[in-house]
């Protein structure tokens, strides 16, 4: 009889130890979630640039395609105007090296080595370093944008890659 009741006892304390494990375990894998962000909930670009909201200006895809630091430096990357008149955005680089686009409303400005042209004359960084850039708007807003520099290694920016030819130095 008694050794019946050792086993029994052997039982219990072995299914209270079993179900208290199940529960650390349990409280141990989703916890995390109770006191770290979900990464389903976090926007993020997910692109080669950057993104910018200057008022009614939209930045989107922002980078710049260079040959190596010191050379020109063409600005690649997508605007959307949501205003209903023209918006001129100033781009300043270093070493003195200017920009200007003028976005129409309505429609985005695709900003490529082919249909519109926004050409830095010299970009300090090398490529795959960050660029600064001063940015301001005929809006009124005046922001800095740390921008991504690439050369043409990469197919789809093989032919954005500034030529002697096709550098223009805005004074």
């Amino acid at each position: 009889m008694r050794i019946a009741a050792g086993i029994r006892g052997t039982k219990r304390v072995q299914r209270l130890s079993l179900i208290a494990a199940i529960g650390i375990g349990a409280m141990a894998f989703t916890g995390c979630s109770a006191i770290n962000q979900q990464s389903t909930t976090m926007e993020v670009t997910v692109s080669d640039g950057v993104h910018l909201d200057m008022g009614p200006l939209e930045l989107r895809n922002v980078l710049i395609i260079s040959e190596a630091a010191g050379d020109p430096g063409n600005l690649v990357g997508t605007l959307y105007n949501t205003s209903d008149s023209d918006i001129t955005l100033t781009v300043n680089g270093t070493e003195g090296a200017k920009s200007e686009i003028t976005v129409a409303p309505g429609a985005p400005t695709v900003l490529n080595a082919q249909a519109n042209r926004a050409t830095l004359s010299t970009v300090s960084a090398a490529p795959g370093a960050i660029e600064t850039l001063e940015l301001s708007s005929s809006a009124g807003e005046t922001k800095s944008l740390q921008v991504p520099v690439l050369d043409g290694t990469l197919a789809e920016y093989k032919d954005m890659v500034p030529t002697a030819a096709a550098t223009v130095t805005t004074p």
